[in-house]
């Protein structure tokens, strides 16, 4: 029996994962939460095998991703399923980085998620659609591929933060935040801030 952990924001969301998880005679729903705490209380509780986290779990509580480094910081850790509507490089990369031992977005088959799962139990780690074509990708040509950091620093100058701004949020230098840029613009063939971002968000590395 794989028994799970549904980790998101919306309790209806949870009912109707549940009720199709359900239909699988070896998985078990054995418990759900909305918000970190939550999920470390529960994954702490219960003896889980795979949890299946949201990636953004509403305005106000850490990301899904501070999710999975809670749930795999705990004693016999579950295996973690990023689960969302999100499927740029950033998210992919900064999941990986967590722990994450799979990425699957929500219009994924449910029989994809049923794989995923038992994939995930067995210590397979699992990615789906176009998501597997991006890390392919990464690995085929590492040089051109933007660090997990390079992604996360040119996300935050999407939403509009300054360098001094993403240097706090990161707590790095603002001397770093240059450079993570500087190597961005490098690989995306750019030569602003503006144009970096562009090219990004076109490609699908991030998302605003």
């Amino acid at each position: 029996m794989i028994r799970i952990l549904l980790v998101d924001d919306h309790p209806i969301l949870r009912h109707g994962m549940r009720a199709l998880l359900e239909t699988q005679a070896d998985f078990a729903v054995l418990a759900e939460a909305g918000s970190l705490a939550e999920a470390e209380a529960q994954a702490a509780a219960h003896p889980i095998d795979v949890a299946l986290v949201d990636l953004d779990l509403g305005d106000g509580e850490p990301s899904g991703i501070e999710v999975t480094r809670a749930i795999r910081g705990i004693p016999d850790p579950a295996r973690v399923i990023v689960f969302t509507a999100f499927d740029s490089d950033a998210d992919v990369v900064r999941a990986a980085d967590a722990g994450a031992s799979g990425y699957l977005v929500k219009d994924s088959r449910p029989h994809e998620v049923f794989h995923a799962i038992r994939a995930a139990a067995n210590g397979d780690g699992v990615r789906a659609g176009n998501i597997a074509e991006r890390l392919g990708r990464r690995t085929e040509h590492p040089d051109d591929a933007l660090t997990g950091r390079e992604l996360e620093v040119l996300a935050l100058v999407a939403a509009g933060l300054s360098n001094r701004e993403v240097a706090s949020r990161l707590v790095v230098s603002e001397a770093t935040v240059k450079t993570h840029l500087h190597h961005a613009f490098t690989k995306l063939g750019s030569d602003n801030r503006q144009a970096a971002v562009a090219t990004a968000v076109k490609r699908g590395l991030i998302r605003i």
